[in-house]
């Protein structure tokens, strides 16, 4: 499916620190596997020694590096990152890790998240006389240690989480070692990972599984977790926040092979399958997930049912971030080279079509007509998450509450929209339990926030236009 209809991830970040080996090929496989949070550029800076080496570009890792420019980052300390851009136009020049030399040391830093009192501080240091190379938000962090750089890194680190307010996992490099902070709520992942004598930490643990790494644990909320030479220390801010992982993370954005706050991604989604089938039966003959979101909630929905599940949806591998939209009128043609009917399974029978969210619904309303075109006899719509109904002001690119169709629209006025003959969703205690942590930030399901959010003006710093 693309990401037609979904939400989107801001960014993935990956830090790698060893006492003996370059470190560059871990973080650019590691890029690779956390792809999928961001495909509009991609960069890697490591520490030769000497100095910070940077290679950064728009497009996908793959796009980004080649064995020539692979080369010049040898070194035994980096950071990586690929981004999804929310706050700044996607543009060379916010393209991440940030690299800054000051005090006659270098910093680079890679940021996940997004911050919500961006726009004051960003006001606040232009009047001190600071200036802005990029359009991000990320810049403004980099300032803000900067101006209390001589206070020590440590308590730098501390002044300006003290200032900074909204969602961040942060790796930051300097000439001699790797950070990683987790904001206060522990909205966005970081996991902290290791490999013989090289530590590394992630958005994800499926790219420390790639590199052959092991986990050891998360990056708890509102620590930072310094790696040098001594080996791994920690400093836990002292702070009264409630932990509140974003849900997105279980339901969507995280790859199931992950592992985020103990939970497994996979059998989360799992859990959410099964607990859709019983607040929302149905009768039916086959459950059929939407690929690839669709998929493990769909097994939990048919073990827990008892309907039989079946590839009734074929996606083509090979439609990627190039692939060309259609123009208006031929939009069905765009759905049809994404995903085709297997008008042998679904003919004369009653599906029940599974997938992860509806955000706009007009990928679904097509789904549900591939369907019956294809001979289904009827198209029960089971979804595994509340309806989305507000924005989100942590790095996930929600579309403005007007295009939300959960916003706008009942239940029965959205199962009208898509032509189905049912929908469910699935409901914030079910999707809560499916979890199974005491505590998550469901702000886009039911407005509850970690914090306050300013609701008039741009969520983002520099909205996209």
């Amino acid at each position: 499916m693309g990401n037609g209809g979904k939400l989107k991830e801001e960014c993935g970040v990956f830090g790698a620190y060893s006492l003996t080996t370059s470190v560059h090929s871990y973080i650019y496989y590691g890029l690779q596997a956390l792809q999928h949070r961001g495909q509009e550029s991609a960069g890697i800076a490591v520490y030769n020694g000497e100095n910070v080496q940077c290679v950064k570009g728009l497009g996908l890792a793959i796009e980004v590096f080649n064995k020539e420019n692979l080369k010049i980052l040898e070194g035994k300390m980096g950071i990586g990152h690929v981004r999804y851009s929310t706050t700044g136009s996607n543009d060379i020049v916010n393209a991440q890790p940030l690299v800054a030399n000051f005090k006659n040391e270098y910093m680079a830093l890679a940021h996940n998240g997004n911050l919500i009192n961006a726009e004051e501080l960003r006001n606040d240091l232009e009047n001190d006389g600071r200036i802005f190379q990029t359009t991000t938000d990320s810049e403004i962090i980099l300032h803000l240690i900067a101006k209390n750089y001589q206070k020590g890194l440590i308590e730098a680190l501390k002044e300006t989480i003290k200032q900074i307010r909204g969602s961040y996992a942060l790796v930051i490099l300097t000439d001699n070692k790797l950070i990683g902070i987790r904001d206060v709520n522990g909205i966005r992942p970081l996991c902290i990972g290791k490999k013989d004598d090289t530590y590394f930490l992630s958005s994800e643990s499926c790219a420390l599984d790639v590199i052959g790494a092991e986990l050891i644990r998360d990056v708890e909320a509102g620590e930072i977790v310094i790696i040098d030479k001594s080996g791994l220390n920690s400093v836990k801010l002292e702070t009264n926040k409630k932990r509140m992982p974003c849900v997105f993370e279980y339901i969507y954005f995280a790859r199931p092979d992950s592992v985020i706050d103990g939970k497994s991604v996979y059998f989360t989604r799992f859990e959410m399958g099964k607990r859709l089938a019983m607040e929302a039966p149905v009768e039916a003959d086959l459950v059929v997930p939407v690929p690839d979101s669709g998929i493990a909630a769909a097994r939990g929905y048919s073990i827990q049912s008892g309907i039989p599940m079946g590839e009734g949806l074929i996606k083509n591998k090979y439609i990627g971030r190039t692939f060309i939209a259609p123009d208006q009128k031929d939009r069905e043609t765009g759905v049809r080279v994404k995903l085709n009917v297997l008008k042998e399974l679904v003919r004369g029978k009653r599906i029940v079509l599974i997938d992860d969210s509806i955000v706009r619904g007009t990928t679904m309303k097509r789904l549900v007509n591939l369907l019956k075109v294809g001979g289904a006899k009827e198209v029960h719509v089971r979804i595994s998450s509340p309806p989305v109904k507000y924005s989100c002001y942590f790095g996930i690119d929600t579309p403005t509450k007007k295009e939300l169709i959960g916003a706008r629209m009942t239940v029965e006025e959205m199962c009208r929209l898509i032509g189905a003959d049912s929908l469910q969703f699935l409901s914030i205690e079910g999707l809560k339990k499916s979890v199974g942590l005491d505590s998550i930030c469901a702000g886009c399901f039911d407005g509850v926030y970690p914090m306050y959010v300013p609701k008039e003006g741009s969520k983002y710093l520099f909205e996209k236009k």
